[in-house]
């Protein structure tokens, strides 16, 4: 492991790699970029979902397309309409091949598996200073990954916690054509709670349950709501587990404050992933978000500037987000509702292209219309906050 470098990459989960990915793309302009994992070896931990055509990014790489979701509660059933815009999935498995695939052919860039940070960073003479469980390093600049241990307390409105079994059933009950993006439990006036079921083939799905609320929950917290909307699906036929995933999820996250220092300590060490403004707070969504941003952080430090962070969400999408979170914390009876209500209401593209980010004035105009007025007037009086 060098001892010096240009920028410290800490973190190879998926912020890390995909930053690391998009500097691979100027080999000859990149800094001298080394990416500490604590991992011993990757795994097939986790699924990144997004829509897409085949120019979006990892968009060929998905093991699984859909062309049709649906949202369903107390029922009623709306279905969203992809078939332009296919809703996919990512194995982590599939990005991590590929990132180490791209990192082999890059010689300014270096991933070491295994290691730890044991230090605080020190800033001293113009570097960042380490003890690292491989010995010292420093660094000029330092994009920081790392996640920070989920918290009440930590300044997200709601958590999004969820747990999920991927199980090979005996009997064909999925339909591989459709993923149930919402089935609502019962109302509640305690938490949002649903399950969630990526179809593979008629005999293999993916089912998680979720939950938001204003604390996060472990897996074992959620185990016997997930057993429970297994057992559902599979309607008494006899399944194998093939594995599981879990996580949680900041949503509308208080953005993390810069270094305290000089500007030239500010400027040279950022924050990025998850708890540092990679999720749609309304959503959770993050994987293309963290694309866009690595592609512009790369090309800045190509360029030979300093990392970028995650830019802030336009006023008035943060806005919504924000109305909608709130209300929903306080009154999250509503939420399922409200959900089937955007889903039945607002027509397909516009609502692919407001929750990937790409709404236009007259889609956010659409979700409001969609939308019941009187809670939401409710919260904003509350609120006392308008765009």
């Amino acid at each position: 492991m060098p001892p010096e470098v240009d920028l410290l990459i800490v973190g190879g989960g998926c912020a890390g790699l995909s930053l690391a990915m998009h500097l691979a793309q100027h080999p000859q302009r990149a800094p001298n970029t080394l990416i500490l994992e604590q991992r011993q070896h990757y795994e097939n931990d986790k699924t990144w979902c997004f829509w897409g055509d085949d120019e979006t990014p990892f968009a060929t790489l998905a093991a699984h397309q859909w062309r049709a979701v649906k949202v369903s509660h107390a029922g009623r059933v709306a279905h969203l309409d992809c078939s332009a815009t296919a809703y996919r999935m990512l194995a982590s498995e599939q990005f991590y091949a590929a990132a180490v695939t791209a990192l082999s052919g890059a010689p300014k860039l270096q991933l070491q598996m295994q290691t730890s940070l044991l230090s605080e960073a020190k800033f001293k003479a113009g570097r960042w200073h380490f003890q690292s469980t491989h010995g010292p390093l420093s660094a000029a600049m330092v994009v920081d990954t790392r996640p920070v241990a989920p918290s009440a307390s930590a300044g997200a409105v709601l958590w999004q916690s969820f747990y999920g079994h991927e199980i090979d059933c005996s009997e064909p009950v999925f339909e591989p054509g459709c993923v149930e993006l919402m089935d609502f439990s019962s109302a509640s006036s305690a938490r949002v709670a649903f399950s969630y079921v990526l179809p593979m083939s008629p005999t293999r799905a993916l089912v998680e349950f979720t939950v938001f609320a204003p604390q996060p929950f472990s897996a074992a917290a959620l185990s016997a709501e997930l057993n429970a909307a297994v057992a559902q699906r599979v309607k008494g036929a006899a399944f194998t587990l093939r594995r599981s995933e879990q996580g949680v999820l900041p949503m509308g996250l208080t953005q993390p404050k810069a270094l305290a220092g000089q500007p030239e300590q500010a400027s040279t060490y950022v924050r990025a992933g998850l708890f540092a403004g990679a999720a749609r707070p309304a959503t959770g969504y993050a994987f293309q978000r963290i694309q866009r941003w690595a592609a512009d952080c790369a090309a800045q430090l190509a360029g030979g500037g300093p990392p970028i962070g995650h830019r802030p969400d336009a006023g008035l999408l943060a806005w919504m987000d924000n109305l909608f979170l709130q209300l929903i914390q306080r009154r999250p009876e509503l939420a399922p509702s409200l959900f089937v209500d955007l889903f039945a209401r607002v027509g397909s593209p516009r609502l692919i292209r407001f929750l990937s980010d790409r709404g236009r004035l007259a889609d956010y105009a659409a979700m409001i219309l969609a939308l019941p007025c009187r809670p939401f007037v409710q919260q904003l009086m509350l609120q006392r906050s308008w765009p």
